[in-house]
């Protein structure tokens, strides 16, 4: 696992050992980050179930402002630290507790870029975008990735609806911006 491209194009990343953690691929990297190319400059990026800090290490080397990076496993944390103090990045902030208690207690931040790449077949993609949508933490000009198995369904959710879908394998992103 490696950063694709952008200033620290090249850099290796740790990843989690054992099969808690499912890093994106970089394949499946590659084509989210080619959709948001115009919106990766100067975003504020939110990644939950940060995993190893992948996506948001990706949207940081393209030139984003910003990236909080949500993750409750200690183990994860410490893989995400490692990664972080390895690029030399300081506009990554790690937050070591529960999406969904994050979520729950920081309702005022709004954010460019979300990026929710939770464990498959739990439910934790809807139940992330009820919490982000009242009150709506994406900025009017911002897009959601929710990366779900390919089995499993999304719906629009209010105010957010699904813009477009891409199927990689056994994996499907989500891209949901706000309705107009």
């Amino acid at each position: 696992m490696r950063i694709i491209a952008g200033d620290y194009r090249g850099q290796r990343l740790k990843a989690v050992p054992g099969m808690n953690t499912r890093p994106t691929a970089d394949k499946i990297k590659g084509a989210i980050f080619n959709v948001l190319q115009e919106k990766t400059p100067g975003a504020r990026v939110l990644d939950l179930f940060a995993g190893t800090g992948n996506l948001a290490l990706e949207a940081l080397s393209r030139g984003a402002k910003e990236a909080v990076l949500i993750e409750k496993s200690r183990t994860a944390q410490q893989i995400i630290r490692e990664n972080i103090d390895h690029m030399g990045v300081e506009q990554a902030r790690l937050i070591g507790m529960d999406a969904f208690a994050y979520l729950e207690q920081h309702r005022e931040e709004r954010f460019d870029l979300i990026f929710i790449d939770p464990p498959y077949h739990q439910g934790l993609v809807e139940k992330s975008l009820k919490l982000l949508a009242d009150p709506c933490r994406l900025t009017y000009s911002g897009v959601i990735i929710a990366e779900t198995a390919k089995d499993e369904n999304l719906e629009s959710y209010d105010p957010f609806e699904i813009k477009k879908t891409g199927e990689y394998g056994d994996t499907k992103i989500w891209y949901l911006q706000r309705m107009e």
